[in-house]
């Protein structure tokens, strides 16, 4: 009996962070091993979907990675230990559930609190919607460890992407809005008790009209953000109204087109990684195994 199987004959199901950290191998290693072999089973946890990655021929991606969903979303365990080996699964997936939960409802009561605290709140409520977007939205959240990129500060994992959409708010408001948004942003980022990451961007219906074209890189992005996004705060009507766009402009068709384009991709480098021979070229194979950047940037 090798090593990994000594492991989870003695432990039992593990997850694939786990089960690497205690085998010892490389992560590519055990994703390798645990795919290729007819005496362990797996069981993915949340969901895949879309990302827009420009250094993708296409644009379109998966995501997690193949690497984030073995370490993070993948259960390993022995045929015998199936019943646990959901039972794992289940547990990580309610728990995914609940950061994602948590992550929303702390971006609705940041920016509640921001408005409500403004003199002018009724003009907000009725001029400017907010929009939550990224992982929290597809109940993908994690609150594992990382590096915020422009400070180097770790962060307690998903980052919050907040869009505001506005229409006809005056210039001096959109100033008062810009503003509160990033003291906040740097508030949750430095306090010890948070450290959370708060990515957000205010755009007119304007520029949505013009994301909506869909017809350069920036713009798709921006376009699938505001087709995935949830409703968070403000004005029902303008949020009501921007879905309509998102429809009139096709956003859903095109998306569903790239989706399928992902996922073919996806199976495609599955296959290659496990017949790949060990004279492969490793950084090309890493390239189909992980990306450099899982994070979305908003426009």
């Amino acid at each position: 009996m090798t090593k990994a199987l000594t492991i989870l004959t003695e432990k039992g199901p593990l997850t694939g962070k786990d089960f690497q950290l205690d085998t010892g191998m490389n992560t590519f290693a055990a994703w390798k091993y645990c795919a290729g072999s007819d005496q362990i089973k797996t069981r993915i946890v949340g969901r895949r979907y879309l990302r827009l990655d420009q250094k993708v021929e296409g644009y379109a991606r998966l995501s997690p990675s193949i690497m984030r969903e073995f370490l993070n979303y993948t259960v390993v365990g022995l045929d015998r230990d199936q019943a646990e080996i959901n039972r794992k699964a289940s547990k990580i997936e309610a728990e995914i559930a609940e950061v994602s939960r948590r992550k929303i409802e702390l971006a609705r009561n940041t920016v509640e609190r921001l408005i409500r605290n403004h003199p002018d709140q009724d003009s907000f409520l009725d001029k400017a919607t907010f929009i939550i977007a990224g992982d929290v939205v597809f109940g993908m959240a994690h609150t594992e460890p990382r590096p915020e990129s422009s400070t180097g500060e770790l962060v307690k994992g998903s980052d919050l992407d907040i869009i505001a959409i506005t229409e006809d708010l005056p210039e001096k408001m959109l100033e008062d809005l810009d503003n509160m948004l990033y003291k906040e942003k740097y508030n949750l980022l430095m306090n010890p008790a948070a450290k959370e990451e708060m990515d957000y961007i205010v755009k007119d219906m304007n520029i949505v009209q013009q994301q909506l074209l869909f017809d350069n890189f920036k713009k798709m992005v921006a376009a699938k953000i505001i087709y995935e996004g949830e409703y968070l705060y403000g004005s029902k009507i303008i949020f009501d109204r921007v879905k309509e766009l998102v429809t009139e402009f096709g956003i859903p068709n095109k998306l569903s087109t790239l989706e399928k384009s992902a996922i073919d991709k996806r199976f495609e480098a599955e296959e290659t990684l496990l017949k790949a021979p060990e004279t492969s070229d490793l950084e090309e194979l890493m390239a189909l195994f992980y990306t450099t950047e899982e994070k979305e940037e908003i426009f």
